[in-house]
Parts: C-alpha cells; sequence; structure tokens
C-alpha cells in the first residue's frame, strides 16, 4: 500500500446484517476500499489469497473455523492483512484479549445482537482504527509459553524506592504479554499500567496476564495498594492515579480530567506519579499510536525521574515513543526484548 493509495479492508463476519453495516461504513470513510466480504474464517482466508487485502475487520466466534484460527493462520502466512477485531463486550472479552495477544493490532466494541442496528454509530471508531491498523507493522504474536520468569541471579532483593509506570495503546497487549512474562518474580517495584482499549475488556487483559507472569496481575480498584510483586493495570474509561500516604502508595480511579482523548491516559497517569514518586519514578513508553506519554515523560523528567522507550525495531506502531524521544525526554531506549534488562538496571 503506498502513501496515496486506498487501504483495502476485507469485512469478516457472520453476520450478513453485520457484514453490510460495517462495509457501509467503510466504503464511505475517504481513502478506504472495501474489496470484499467473508461469511467465516475459512472463506476469509480464501478472500485473504484472492483480494491481497491490507486490513481485516474480523468477528471472533463463527461457525466452523472462528477469529483465532484466521489468526493463527495468518501468523503464518507472508504479507498477511492487519487485523481489527470487533467484538461484542462481555463473553466474547476473553476471546477479544486472546486475539490481541494472537496478532491482532486494534480491537473494536460492537453492540449485542439484540442492538445490531446500533452498529452505524461505530463508524468513526471503526475507521479510524482500521486507518491505525494500516500503519502497523506485523510482529510474531505473543509467545506465552515463555511465561513464569525465574527470579534474579542475585536472590530476592529489598522492595526498591521506586514506582514503574508503563503507558501503550495500539500493540499493547502483545508487548504487555512479552514484557510481564519475562520480568523476573522478585522484581522489587510496584507497576502500573495504562493501556488503550474499550471499556469493558481490562478485566479479562488483567486476567489473561495474570496467568502468564510471575507477578499478580490485577484491574485496578479504588483504593488498591500498589506494591511490589503487583502490576495494576487501569480501568478503561477512567482514569488512573497514584496517591501516597505515608508508606503506602494507592491507586485512585478518576474520570476527570474529562477533556483527555484516552481514559485512561498515560499522560495523567505518568504525571501523579511525578508528582508523588518524584525521582523515584520510571516511566516506560510502548508501542503505539500518537503522542500519549509526552506530557507525562515530560513531568517524570522535571522530577528528576527516568523514562525508558521502545525502539522502533519492535514496536507494532512507532507513534508513542517516538514523540518521547524526539523531544529528547527518553533516558534510554531498547528494544522489547531488551527492555527488562533495561528495567531491571534503572529500578535495582
Amino acid at each position: 500500500m503506498t502513501a496515496a493509495s486506498s487501504i483495502r479492508v476485507l469485512v469478516v463476519d457472520d453476520s450478513a446484517f453485520a457484514r453490510k453495516v460495517l462495509r457501509q461504513v467503510l466504503a464511505n470513510a475517504p481513502g478506504l476500499e472495501v474489496v470484499g466480504t467473508a461469511r467465516d474464517g475459512l472463506d476469509a482466508l480464501e478472500k485473504v489469497a484472492e483480494l491481497a487485502p491490507d486490513v481485516l475487520t474480523l468477528d471472533l466466534v463463527m461457525p466452523g473455523l472462528d477469529g483465532l484460527g484466521v489468526l493463527r493462520a495468518l501468523a503464518t502466512t507472508p504479507g498477511a492483512p492487519r487485523v481489527v477485531v470487533v467484538s461484542s463486550v462481555g463473553e466474547e472479552s476473553e476471546l477479544a484479549v486472546a486475539a490481541l495477544q494472537a496478532g491482532a493490532v486494534e480491537l473494536v466494541s460492537k453492540p449485542t445482537a439484540l442492538a445490531t442496528d446500533r452498529l452505524y454509530e461505530l463508524g468513526g471508531e471503526l475507521v479510524a482504527k482500521v486507518r491505525t491498523a494500516a500503519l502497523a507493522v506485523a510482529r510474531p504474536p505473543a509467545d506465552v509459553s515463555l511465561a513464569g520468569g525465574a527470579p534474579s541471579p542475585s536472590g530476592v532483593l529489598a522492595p526498591s524506592r521506586r514506582l514503574v509506570v508503563v503507558g501503550t495503546s495500539t500493540g499493547g497487549p502483545q508487548a504487555l504479554t512479552r514484557l510481564l512474562a519475562t520480568l523476573p518474580a522478585d522484581f522489587p517495584a510496584a507497576v502500573a499500567l495504562a493501556l488503550h482499549i474499550p471499556t469493558g475488556y481490562t478485566e479479562a487483559v488483567a486476567r489473561r496476564l495474570n496467568a502468564h507472569s510471575p507477578l499478580e496481575v490485577v484491574e485496578a480498584e479504588d483504593g488498591m495498594e500498589l506494591r511490589p510483586g503487583r502490576v495494576v493495570l487501569a480501568k478503561a474509561g477512567h482514569h488512573l492515579k497514584v496517591e501516597r500516604h505515608g508508606a503506602l502508595s494507592l491507586a485512585r480511579l478518576d474520570r476527570h480530567p474529562l477533556r483527555m482523548p484516552h481514559h485512561p491516559s498515560v499522560d495523567v497517569l505518568f504525571e501523579s506519579a511525578a508528582l508523588t514518586w518524584g525521582a523515584d519514578t520510571v516511566g516506560v513508553v510502548l508501542t503505539g499510536m500518537g503522542d500519549d506519554g509526552l506530557a507525562g515523560a515530560r513531568a517524570i523528567r522535571g522530577a528528576g525521574g527516568t523514562v525508558l522507550t521502545e525502539a522502533e525495531s519492535s514496536c507494532v506502531v512507532y507513534g508513542m515513543p517516538r514523540a518521547v524521544e524526539e523531544a529528547g525526554l527518553a533516558t534510554d531506549t531498547a528494544p522489547l526484548e531488551k527492555l527488562v534488562a533495561l528495567l531491571e538496571r534503572h529500578v535495582r
């Protein structure tokens, strides 16, 4: 796909009505061309080979070969399209998160089958995420079999006086899976995460990350303690902030400021950490579209803290880390496979 050409999209859904609506929404957007539709997984793979789309919008629950089966097949297909999952919150949440770990780059939440007419309301979000997906770089799916990091050779250390805050967007579930699976069981700092994802999915994200990490990974609750051995994931639809009460560090959920384009916002988390932890804050900016985290990185560096960024070579979308690096705010940068060692060095 060249910069001047249209983004070629294939719509995959077992519902004829959903295929019709999604096709109309995408076809009416400038710069997008719907090259075809598919009714199930096998049909989708045949159309991918025939039509060579740039992006696939993918339903997950389909007869025969389901959405996860399609993603597994695409993982070994040269020049495979990028995948935007279109999924319902609820019973499909776990499947949607598994799809993001298996290589899908974006997620759009659709209404339940009882409100299919509301599919038209997804237009703006779907178009934006298809455009983002078209810019994404293909990366191997997260290999969760590598999970269960061993304690560091130095043995169990005293808790660090540092707080690690991590922000990510497009490609984030894959990146977080790799990062948390390889952190050692004795990692001495508390960790707080902000991930751009639709409301209703963060509990499933936390559950799946927890299953593949030696650390405890939980969805944030207001007043939850941030402590070594625990990773707290911001709840979608809310900002995650940090408060200190003596020796305790607590998570706070807040919908304000409402003006932020993302809830949770990486900037809000980072700025809160910088305010409460100052020079003991370590910010980590992973793959993602846009520049959320730039203002937060500036606040962390201004407080004397450390900011690490994921290198372009491992990013699905090199947007958020690029913004921080180009502003001269990155203390260090490394590809994802080397980021844990870099993080440990700064924390320990």
